[in-house]
Parts: structure tokens; sequence; C-alpha cells
């Protein structure tokens, strides 16, 4: 499991979501969404402000409700939608930078977030199931 940030040399398992770097990463990046999503037109509120809304709670959500299974093969599934929430928020961050809805800066934060939340997961998927 992805760890905790360590006190001690070893990493201690995490005995909640909420010990999670990727899931705490990942409601930095949703917060991060909502903020830059603040930007994009008001006709955008019911299409694409609310899909990137969606997909970014949707990490996290997923997350957390993964960690809650008793079962390896049922945290990695919900990990699974996770990234592909994840893909979903990439392509929505896609679209508004092509319409230029989003500025450059807000742009660069979430993306940021969003790599390093993808990376994260795949490890941790990789530690549940591995080959």
């Amino acid at each position: 499991m992805l760890l905790v940030k360590p006190t001690s040399r070893a990493p201690r398992p995490a005995a909640s979501h909420r010990d999670l770097i990727v899931w705490q990463k990942s409601m930095d990046l949703a917060e991060e969404v909502y903020r830059a999503s603040r930007g994009l037109p008001a006709s955008e509120r019911f299409g694409l402000v609310h899909q990137m809304r969606t997909a970014a709670v949707s990490i996290a959500s997923n997350i957390a409700e993964g960690k809650g299974r008793n079962q390896p093969r049922d945290y990695a599934r919900f990990l699974a939608m996770a990234r592909g929430s994840a893909r979903e928020l990439d392509t929505h961050l896609g679209i508004a930078r092509r319409l230029k809805y989003l500025r450059d800066d807000n742009l660069a934060v979430a993306e940021r977030l969003l790599d390093e939340v993808g990376r994260m997961l795949t490890a941790l998927m990789r530690r549940l199931t591995p080959l």
C-alpha cells in the first residue's frame, strides 16, 4: 500500500485512506480543479466545469472506497477506476487548454498534481497485484 510519510526509516502501512499520500494529493488536485474551473465561462457550468469537478472528486473518492475494501483485488479495482478518472480529467484539462479557458499557471499546477497522482496510483496498483 502507498504509505504515510515515514516518521521513522521504515514506512508504515496506512491505517485509513486519510493517511495515504496519494489520497492527500488527490484532494489537493480536486481543490485546484475547483479553484481553476471558477474561471471557465458560465456557459460551461453544466458542461466542462461539471465534468472536470466530477472526475477530480472521483479520483479521491475511489481511492477512499478502495481502501475500505477487505481484499487487495477489490482495492486495486477501485484504484483502476481512480486512474481512469485521472485520465478523464487529463482530457478535460486538455480541452480547457485548447479553448484557452484556463490560465497556464492554473493548468500547470493541476497537471503537475494529476501526473503525480497518476504515478502514485500506478505504483500502488502494482504493489497490490504483483505480476
